[in-house]
């Protein structure tokens, strides 16, 4: 075999560059195949948000508007107080954003880098939390948010999302792969423990941090079972009650003007999308750096 490639060196090197040509045009045809399979329910969205009520009824459905009613957008906001919900999940995600990467951030800190008894311990009970359900310890923490006065509050919406296992766990993964000599020359240029977090580990593990931020604010925007419990008055709904209030208002009646749903629910999901858009390299980064210790 080894003499006919050789005899053959041509012919040999034209086969492998077919093989090569033929493996990237699959690859890019199921990435291509995968692509459109992400994407269409969004344009799909997009499309139907912007036809009428009468083609959006049509027995065979059409894949781009025949004229564009951008009204339906308007239609939606003043039936409903969308400004409000967005609002509302602006205000709620961004806390609970904030103090999720802050807590984090420390936790990461104290489990990966500080000395103190008990520590492991305390980290495989942080690790046993993930295991267990919200709807284990909902009826709980419902019952003390009830009691504290906190429904239909934001500190009620918040507070309970303060603390995630799963981002202590990525940060604490990524914090122990930086090596000790850079904390000691922090330590000998006079840093305290809250200015290495932030001049030393938070930088050299951005990637993951800023993750971790996205995944908080995504997962703080799409929350749906806490706030819906939580919140009986539309003055402190998010985006994600929000459409199922749409949904049900139009419910009854004799036509669902789906157009106009399909225009909230366009509304609602830009901001996620737009932020996954432009983070996505620092996800992949810091998902990947994360796995690495």
């Amino acid at each position: 075999m080894s003499e006919t490639f050789v005899k053959n060196p041509s012919k040999n090197y034209l086969a492998a560059a077919r093989r090569r040509r033929l493996r990237a045009a699959l690859q890019t045809f199921c990435a291509l195949l995968l692509t459109l399979i992400v994407v269409f329910p969004l344009y799909w969205m997009l499309i139907s948000s912007l036809k009428s009520t009468d083609e959006l009824l049509l027995s065979h459905p059409t894949f781009f508007p025949k004229e564009l009613h951008f009204e339906n957008y308007s239609a939606v906001f003043q039936k409903f107080p969308m400004g409000r919900f967005m609002f509302n999940s602006l205000i709620v995600t961004t806390a609970c954003t904030i103090i999720q990467v802050i807590t984090g951030v420390m936790a990461a800190y104290a489990f990966s880098k500080g000395q103190f008894a008990g520590r492991d311990l305390l980290f495989t009970l942080i690790l046993g939390a993930l295991m267990v359900p919200m709807q284990v310890t909902f009826i709980p923490t419902y019952i003390m948010v009830s009691r504290l006065g906190w429904m239909n509050t934001y500190i009620g919406l918040v507070l309970p999302e303060a603390v995630s296992a799963y981002f202590i766990f990525m940060l604490r993964q990524n914090f122990k792969a930086v090596d000790e000599s850079y904390l000691d020359a922090a330590r000998v240029d006079g840093m305290g423990r809250a200015g290495m977090i932030r001049n030393v580990l938070v930088p050299m593990c951005k990637p993951t941090v800023i993750t971790v931020t996205v995944i908080a604010f995504i997962n703080g925007w799409n929350s749906y079972f806490w706030p819906k419990m939580v919140t009986t008055d539309n003055a402190y709904r998010t985006v994600s009650i929000a459409l199922k209030e749409i949904l049900n208002a139009y419910a009854g009646n004799e036509i669902m003007n789906f157009n106009q749903i399909m225009a909230a629910a366009l509304v609602c999901v830009i901001p996620v999308v737009g932020l996954f858009f432009f983070c996505q390299k620092y996800i992949l980064t810091g998902f990947s750096k994360a796995a690495m210790k």
